[in-house]
């Protein structure tokens, strides 16, 4: 069993794109995955609704859950299902603090820019305070929407800059911004069921899903 949570302060940085093509990918794997979707926006649901509409197998189970209730539901909910993937909106919330609270594991993306990486200080404050509840949690910045032009050097910058935070570690795979990620969401598909695929796009996803879920 395992509560993983995709936040951060940030908005636009493809939460719920890593969010649901986790959840996807663990499905796939015959894990009984349950998505909650803590953000207004909504559209983690949205995603999910289209994937039912579609007739999609395997299932990924979404609800929506807000306020200071979510810790207790996402443990009560943990006993039920195998996974709990959060998608926990851009901005720093109760529903953010309260997913810190009782998952093992965050992954916040932000976009390889000088202003996501001025927010993780906020961020490793949030993790430090959430440690003194939850002792277990680690904290991971994924590299998220980065530019498909081998030729720009941001994500190299950001790693150097990354270094600075306490609580925080950077993952190894980088998400970068292709049209495959955003065909996948309409259809309410991952990019690893997207026909045709794209190849890269599913390679970038996999590295990452292997990170995060390695040896489970």
């Amino acid at each position: 069993m395992s509560i993983l949570l995709i936040g951060g302060e940030k908005g636009g940085t493809g939460k719920t794109t890593l969010a649901v093509n986790l959840a996807a990918l663990r499905a796939l794997q015959g894990r009984d995955v349950l998505l909650i979707d803590t953000d207004i926006q909504a559209s983690a649901s949205y995603w999910a609704q289209s994937r039912d509409e579609a007739g999609t197998q395997p299932r990924v189970a979404c609800i929506q859950k807000f306020g200071k209730g979510l810790q207790t539901e996402a443990r009560d909910l943990a006993r039920r299902y195998q996974d709990l993937i959060i998608d926990a909106g851009g901005r720093d919330s109760v529903e953010l603090r309260s997913a810190l609270v009782v998952a093992e594991r965050v992954y916040i993306p932000i976009q390889p820019s000088q202003f996501d990486i001025w927010t993780l200080g906020r961020m490793d404050d949030l993790v430090k305070t959430a440690q003194g509840f939850n002792p277990e949690l680690r904290a991971w910045v994924v590299i998220s929407r980065a530019s498909t032009n081998p030729a720009v050097s941001e994500v190299t910058e950001a790693r150097s800059l990354l270094a600075d935070f306490e609580h925080l570690r950077l993952a190894n795979a980088v998400v970068r911004d292709r049209i495959a990620y955003r065909k996948a969401a309409r259809d309410g598909l991952s990019v690893e069921e997207l026909k045709p695929g794209d190849p890269k796009a599913g390679e970038e996803m996999r590295a990452l899903f292997q990170e995060v879920f390695d040896g489970e």
